[in-house]
């Protein structure tokens, strides 16, 4: 029988020596293998395991909820946070109102090039905006988590090397598994007609595609913020504010580099 992956996680009250040692005593007497195991953060501990009986999984949740030493907080099929909050010791932050919008400050690009990867190698049909100031990375965030998920990316829109606008693509750079990236300034406010129609056939790709300065693109199209399935915050530090004060229509002096 194949293996399921699960995600558990614990909080630790009182962190006694053999404590680590005793719960995978008990996985290895459950026949349940340990993947990934880490620290998160506020004294919690998280892995990821594998068994090919679920009913193991849950005797495993009924003896560790006996324990006073631990509190189990979540027993569940991996999800993408999971899976990064093992490999980084740390949940991504989301915004408490609105659950797709997600923040990171430039110290943490490594954890940002990871989520996008793993969000460009799952999904299809995936609509991603990024928020964030001149040169705090966005755009080379994208292309290594492009690389990461192992796929080719094409710049549709682009300031990163010089000023791109793309009015065609060839048949090769029409592809499902490619990440397009678009500059909503550079579309929006700089390109030709023909430009914006290549854009929208883009749009229309069951392919991931990537917006930087989302609110731009919103504010001069007919897309709105409930296309996005995802929107990533991107800060120099956790107080920056994103602005685009001296972004106007038709015309930007904004630095988009």
């Amino acid at each position: 029988m194949e293996k399921k992956e699960w995600y558990f996680e614990y909080q630790i009250h009182q962190n006694r020596p053999g404590l680590l040692g005793d719960i995978s005593s008990l996985l290895g007497m459950l026949s349940i293998n340990i993947v990934t195991i880490n620290g998160i953060e506020n004294n919690r501990r998280g892995m990821l395991i594998k068994s090919s009986s679920d009913d193991n999984v849950w005797r495993l949740r009924d003896i560790l909820e006996t324990m006073d030493v631990i509190s189990l907080k979540k027993v569940r099929v991996p999800r993408l946070r999971d899976r990064l909050a093992v490999m980084h010791g740390r949940y991504i932050e989301r915004d408490t109102d609105d659950k797709k919008t997600y923040r990171f400050v430039r110290d943490e690009l490594g954890v940002l090039v990871d989520f996008m990867a793993e969000l460009f190698k799952e999904k299809r049909h995936y609509l991603v905006g990024i928020r964030g100031m001149p040169r705090v990375g966005k755009t080379e965030s994208i292309v290594a988590a492009s690389v990461c998920a192992n796929k080719h990316w094409s710049f549709i829109s682009s300031t990163l090397l010089r000023q791109t606008i793309r009015s065609t693509l060839p048949d090769d750079e029409m592809s499902e598994d490619l990440v397009y990236i678009i500059d909503g300034i550079v579309t929006t406010m700089r390109a030709p007609e023909k430009h914006r129609s290549l854009v929208d056939e883009i749009m229309g790709l069951a392919a991931v595609k990537v917006v930087e300065h989302p609110d731009i693109f919103i504010r001069e199209t007919a897309y709105t913020l409930k296309d996005f399935d995802c929107i990533i915050e991107l800060r120099n530090n956790v107080d920056e504010t994103i602005t685009y004060e001296m972004v106007e229509s038709g015309f930007s002096s904004f630095d988009i580099s």
